[in-house]
């Protein structure tokens, strides 16, 4: 008869066998009203949340939103972009793109935080991110649209992905095109997810090469406009402040089409915005949005819905804290076990 295990090595199993589990979850398919059984607030919880941060500053919409482009792009919507930065892992909120750059973090813990009160361990922050996202694009007068949800949050992140994969605002067109491309995204989709900057602010270190050195000329770039780069100049003097910030387009709190209207008068901010209108492939979108914005609208909900079901299909979970992942079941064996040794040589 085979004698039983000894209890340390039963629990070792058992929690061998639960963290098996933990990798091996996989997100389920995407779909709206995911959470109308397990939480069906959710979707609410995070839209008051938004209208709070926006009257606190209204800079929070842009920066929200910018979340679901800058964490989808890298390796699939799977909140790695919140994850801070631990001994063994340099996180994305370092990368060049990231750095000094994406703001607002603490909406989203925020939201997280309600959300935990309210139904524990069911809603994912990277879920979170895309109802944010959508819900900034509301609240600032843009389009709505129903959110497919479901997501899980990854159990790791990269820098140095995200170092490779995020564009410059010096990006041309092209580059943009052949990146956007990689994610089967379209030259309209690209256009009309570029609309995102019709809200938020710029860094003047993002076009003072633009302003005084234009592809290494000396000069400033041809398609500003007269008037707005004397605008430009002013807000963003050769030597000064970098960190001063800009509004990405005329009406910044607004979300519209004037920000196509702006590239078609030569008052992008971004050179990678502007590049937009003087490359023969992407012109037409930015003067067919310019002068009809529910066609833009109609294709940045497109385009958002298209960037939001990237996936990268690696195990994940949901995170009680969107910046660190859970402690995992090993983790808690070995304080377990520990405590158990130590109990031992007591007696």
């Amino acid at each position: 008869m085979m004698s039983l295990l000894p209890l340390s090595q039963c629990v070792l199993l058992l929690f061998f066998f639960l963290y098996m589990l933990m990798i091996l979850a996989t997100a389920t398919e995407l779909r709206p009203g995911f959470y109308a059984e397990t939480c069906p607030e959710a979707e609410s919880t995070v839209r008051e949340v938004m209208k709070k941060v926006m009257k606190r500053d209204p800079r929070n919409a842009a920066s929200v939103m910018r979340f679901q482009f800058h964490d989808c792009f890298v390796d699939g919507c799977d909140a790695s972009l919140l994850l801070d930065d631990t001994p063994t892992m340099l996180g994305e909120k370092l990368s060049l793109s990231n750095i000094n750059s994406l703001r607002s973090y603490e909406v989203i813990d925020e939201a997280k935080e309600e959300l935990e009160k309210l139904c524990p361990g069911v809603v994912s922050c990277a879920d979170i991110i895309i109802m944010a996202s959508r819900d900034a694009v509301v609240l600032t007068g843009g389009p709505n649209w129903e959110v497919k949800l479901g997501r899980l949050d990854s159990l790791t992140a990269s820098q140095e992905d995200s170092d490779k994969i995020m564009p410059s605002p010096r990006s041309t067109a092209s580059a943009l095109i052949d990146l956007f491309s990689e994610f089967d995204l379209s030259v309209k989709d690209l256009v009309a997810l570029s609309g995102s900057h019709s809200i938020g602010n710029g860094r003047c270190f993002s076009i003072v090469n633009r302003l005084y050195n234009q592809s290494g000329t000396g000069m400033p770039d041809p398609a500003l406009e007269t008037q707005y780069r004397e605008k430009l100049d002013k807000l963003c003097p050769k030597g000064g402040d970098e960190e001063v910030i800009g509004d990405l387009d005329a009406t910044p709190h607004v979300f519209d089409n004037q920000y196509f209207k702006d590239l078609v008068s030569g008052r992008g901010f971004l050179y990678s915005d502007q590049t937009l209108f003087t490359n023969q492939r992407t012109r037409e979108f930015v003067q067919n949005f310019s002068s009809d914005q529910e066609g833009f609208f109609k294709a940045f909900v497109e385009g958002m819905v298209k960037m939001g079901d990237l996936q990268s299909g690696r195990p994940g979970e949901i995170r009680q804290n969107c910046r660190v992942v859970n402690r995992r079941p090993m983790e808690i064996l070995i304080e377990s076990l520990d405590e158990m040794n130590e109990q031992k040589s007591e007696t």
